[in-house]
């Protein structure tokens, strides 16, 4: 798969193939940060302890994507003097890339809060923050098809499933920070509030990934 972007300088065949190359490069990144959420959703809501120490695995070849494609972003700037649109993509796509590196760091951090809430009984409220996982992962599938297919309206629809994913956040951290009769420790409680956390950050870099798909389209933000 490869984002479709017509020959916008077919006198410059080399910085086309650069070009081209780097947009690969970044749609399997999308792919493996996809799969880290996957992951980290199974870990913590299957208890699925397997999945949860793949997660690092997946994380070191995500920061690996990252570094080779901030350079060649840098290198095609600095080498290539892109101009206009090809400017505007390469920018967008320096930016676009620290969203997905960022959503794997957090999908490591959720397969990490899977293992050390194991051994504690799931609290009643786990079945309402799967929803909210599946709304976020979502948003990342739809950022990415909007990325591969650079389609700026598909990229500013994030933005409205955002706003389910931040209403969960706001009703689910109420019930966590207002538990009475806590029997125990409070360890879990707090662990699901961070994961929450987790969750909600990880959609909103998926917001912005859909809205910089709508800059280097448009060349407008959001």
């Amino acid at each position: 798969m490869t984002i479709a972007v017509s020959d916008r300088n077919p006198e410059r065949p080399h910085f086309e193939r650069r070009i081209r190359r780097l947009e690969r490069d970044i749609l399997r990144m999308g792919a493996l940060v996809e799969n880290s959420f996957r992951l980290s959703h199974q870990a913590l809501f299957a208890r699925d302890l397997t999945a949860a120490e793949q997660l690092p695995i997946l994380d070191k070849q995500i920061d690996q994507f990252y570094r080779q494609i901030e350079l060649e972003c840098a290198a095609l700037i600095a080498l290539e003097g892109p101009v206009a649109q090809d400017l505007r993509s390469i920018s967008a796509f320096m930016q676009l890339i620290r969203d997905l590196e960022r959503i794997g760091d957090y999908a490591e951090d959720l397969g990490e809060i899977a293992v050390k809430i194991f051994p504690y009984s799931p609290h009643p409220c786990v079945p309402q923050i799967e929803v909210m996982s599946h709304h976020a992962q979502a948003m990342l599938a739809t950022s990415l098809l909007s990325l591969a297919d650079l389609d700026p309206q598909l990229g500013r629809s994030v933005k409205r499933l955002d706003d389910v994913v931040d209403t969960a956040y706001k009703n689910l951290y109420h019930t966590l920070a207002n538990e009475r009769d806590i029997k125990g420790v409070v360890e879990p409680i707090l662990l699901l509030a961070l994961a929450i956390r987790h969750i909600e950050r990880m959609a909103d870099h998926a917001t912005n990934i859909g809205q910089r798909v709508a800059y280097i389209v448009t060349g407008h933000r959001g």
